[in-house]
């Protein structure tokens, strides 16, 4: 379907309000249009017909209360069209934006990993606001010009219908202008949105990254880079300005000019061949339509410029709605057991290049399984693939002997927990970042959630405890204060699985003590995952998973793997800063 209908589409949604809204236009545009035939009444009636004899002001009196009544209808319903098709705009605006950012929340997380978050967010917030400018300035404006010069037409057709014929010149040219116009109009806007897309999201990135560029002093880099983005943005915005400013208020001028040129050679030729053409009053009526003509006219063409930003907007938005995503699901399943088992599983974030090769192993209930390895093995990405994250290529997951891929990803999630290695705190309190609003989650299970992992010890110097606000991203707190909270998180929603990734490499000592306490009771009848590169830390695990390359190459538990003298026995050597004999 293409943008137009599209963009229609939504407009229908709406329909009552913007059909009573231009309903209540085309009255208004009726009563002010007959106005001048009023006008024309009383000069060619009681003022140049009376030449001679006593002007009777009654009917005269009468007729300019009519014309001042008409006026009166004018105003009124104006404004009352005004009020509704901005409140239909409105309406659909918030409509479009609801459907975009619900939207987003069904995209699979592998859409995000090539499109930066400053470019999303500018689909939600400044392309719909570009669309919000079709609603509320361009559809009103396009309704009056065409409702006017419908009605301009069909009055001069009336007054003279040769004075109409001559009028409809300026059509053709109209329509030609607005084709040459969108030409190059979406041509420039596409550039201008995209630019103005790509500064949104530089900006995001710098803002996130603020620490390590002045760290490694890039301040003057990315000034550098972003002049460029912001220079290109600025030379297209004033093609775009060079294109308005050479034909909009020239073009209507323009035409009005040959228009006023064609009629006075009508009349003119007329009067000198002792014809007499129209009356007075048809000639003021003539004078004032012709004069009420250019306003819409020029309506039209200065709208056309935000009517394009509102078109290449509405590709934009509409091409995020066309990414295909998954409906949120309700669903709820029991609590699982906590028996995982990944068979023959393969795995490629791009198609054909495997991070994971024939992985196979179970994890039993309560167990509780390590994965280690170098950089780039493939640990995270089992673990992205047990809470799909991302499906597997090939092969199978399974919960409790039911695959994974049978069931909605949210059903997946319902009884599993996770605390990433870089945990991400959103802007509330500490309470609501545990609870995250959910209403299963009360103050009291939050307050034993932390003290469970030893929270209430670290985060106890805070004023306000689970009530002290948190910025986004938690930036105020310390990072062992952030990883608490976030197990507590984890621990609040009673996981069937929990997922570790990394999750006390970045802590000090002291706090990874209480946690490592805290998970020696919390992981009873719990099936966990640990994800480490501390080696320390997982000394007591089940069984560990030793990944490289992608493939699990050594598995068993920390004393077994010791002994085979293995890939798992020289990355411990390394870390303890123990010699072989040492570590056997």
């Amino acid at each position: 379907m293409g943008t137009g209908k599209r963009l229609v589409g939504y407009a229908l949604q709406y329909k009552k309000l913007l059909f009573t809204g231009l309903g209540m236009l085309a009255i208004a545009v009726g009563a002010d249009l007959a106005g001048p035939f009023v006008a024309k009444k009383i000069i060619d009636n009681h003022i140049v017909g009376a030449e001679g004899t006593d002007i009777q002001f009654g009917p005269i009196a009468a007729l300019l209360a009519i014309f001042f009544g008409l006026a009166i209808v004018t105003a009124i319903f104006r404004y009352t069209e005004y009020l509704l098709l901005q409140k239909a705009s409105n309406r659909i605006i918030q409509k479009m934006r609801n459907d975009v950012y619900g939207h987003i929340q069904t995209l699979p997380i592998r859409y995000f990993d090539n499109l930066p978050a400053g470019k999303v967010v500018a689909r939600i917030t400044n392309d719909t606001e570009a669309i919000r400018e079709l609603y509320v300035t361009v559809l009103s404006q396009f309704a009056t010009s065409a409702m006017y010069i419908t009605g301009i037409y069909v009055a001069l057709f009336l007054l003279d219908p040769t004075m109409g014929a001559i009028a409809l010149f300026i059509v053709p040219i109209l329509i030609v202008w607005v084709i040459g116009y969108r030409k190059y109009a979406s041509k420039y806007n596409h550039v201008i949105r995209e630019k103005n897309s790509e500064m949104n999201a530089m900006i995001n990135e710098s803002i996130t990254g603020m620490t390590i560029i002045q760290a490694f002093r890039r301040e003057k880099q990315m000034d550098d880079e972003f002049e460029q983005l912001n220079g290109k943005h600025y030379n297209y915005q004033n093609k775009l300005l060079k294109l308005d400013a050479y034909t909009s208020g020239n073009l209507v001028g323009v035409l009005r000019s040959i228009t006023f040129v064609l009629f006075i050679a009508y009349f003119g030729g007329s009067f000198l061949s002792g014809i007499e053409v129209v009356s007075v009053g048809a000639l003021y009526a003539f004078v004032d339509y012709i004069q009420r003509m250019f306003n819409p006219v020029s309506g039209i063409v200065n709208q056309l410029s935000k009517l394009e930003r509102a078109l290449v907007a509405a590709e934009r938005v509409f091409d995020l709605l066309d990414q295909p995503g998954e409906p949120v699901s309700d669903d709820k399943v029991a609590r699982y057991r906590g028996n995982v088992r990944f068979e023959n599983v393969w795995f490629a974030y791009k198609e054909e290049e495997y991070v994971l090769k024939d992985i196979n192993f179970e994890a039993k209930q309560g167990e509780t399984i390590a994965l280690v390895g170098h950089t780039g093995s493939g640990k995270s990405s089992i673990m992205n693939l047990l809470f799909r994250f991302y499906d597997v290529t090939k092969g199978a997951i399974s919960i409790d002997g039911q695959n994974i891929n049978d069931l909605s990803r949210q059903t997946v999630r319902d009884h599993m927990g996770i605390v990433l290695q870089d945990p991400y705190l959103f802007t509330g309190t500490i309470e609501s970042n545990v609870s995250l609003g959910d209403p299963r989650i009360s103050r009291e299970i939050v307050e034993k959630a932390l003290e469970a992992v030893g929270g209430d010890r670290v985060l106890k110097n805070l004023s306000k405890g689970l009530d002290e606000p948190v910025i986004e991203k938690g930036s105020t707190l310390s990072s062992g204060q952030r990883q608490l909270i976030s197990f507590a998180r984890a621990l609040a929603f009673d996981p069937a699985i929990l997922i570790l990734d990394e999750a006390t490499s970045n802590i000090d000592s002291e706090t990874e003590e209480i946690i490592q306490h805290a998970m020696d009771v919390l992981k009873k009848g719990r099936t966990t995952f640990i994800i480490a590169h501390r080696l320390s830390t997982i000394k007591n695990a089940d069984k560990i998973l030793v990944l490289d390359r992608g493939k699990i190459v050594e598995a068993g538990n920390h004393d077994e793997l010791l002994a085979t003298g293995g890939i798992y026995e020289q990355m411990y050597r390394l870390q303890s800063g123990k010699s072989k004999s040492q570590v056997s």
